[in-house]
């Protein structure tokens, strides 16, 4: 049976999303929020009282997924549902005071977490290193036939 080279492209890139992966699990947990909601807080930092439907397609994650995500964070008051003043079957999600400090220290744990992935690169470095990252992530869409509208 043939092993992959350590010294591979394919070793070393999961390597890199191994480490960062667990880095940023570990920082999240240091301020109480789940892997998964730092998207869904961002998304509604940006456009707060998106429906459930709106969240579900902007974030690319089943309606089901969304209402157990959502019960979560309700629970630990980040956000809260309304329903819609002009139409009753829509519910409305908007983030609390608490989704908003939490929100805040998510966008603190992205920075920290960027600094130490890329505190050694040049500015050329990371404009390529976007530029080949775009280019494969738009090789694994055309094959999923799945684009992420994160």
């Amino acid at each position: 049976m043939e092993c992959i080279d350590r010294d591979s492209l394919y070793h070393v890139f999961s390597q890199v999303i191994r480490l960062h992966y667990y880095r940023t699990h570990k920082l999240l947990e240091k301020i109480g929020v789940y892997p998964g909601q730092p998207p869904m807080l961002m998304a509604l930092h940006i456009k707060d009282g998106q429906s459930q439907k709106e969240l579900s397609d902007k974030l690319n994650i089943k309606p089901a997924t969304i209402t157990m995500m959502l019960k979560r964070m309700e629970k630990f008051d980040l956000v809260e549902r309304k329903v819609d003043s002009e139409d009753q079957r829509v519910t409305r999600v908007y983030l609390t005071e608490q989704g908003k400090k939490l929100c805040k220290e998510a966008i603190q744990v992205i920075k920290i977490i960027n600094g130490e992935c890329f505190s050694n690169f040049t500015e050329e470095e990371k404009i390529l290193l976007r530029r080949l990252l775009m280019q494969m992530r738009d090789n694994l869409e055309e094959v999923c036939d799945k684009k992420l509208d994160m």
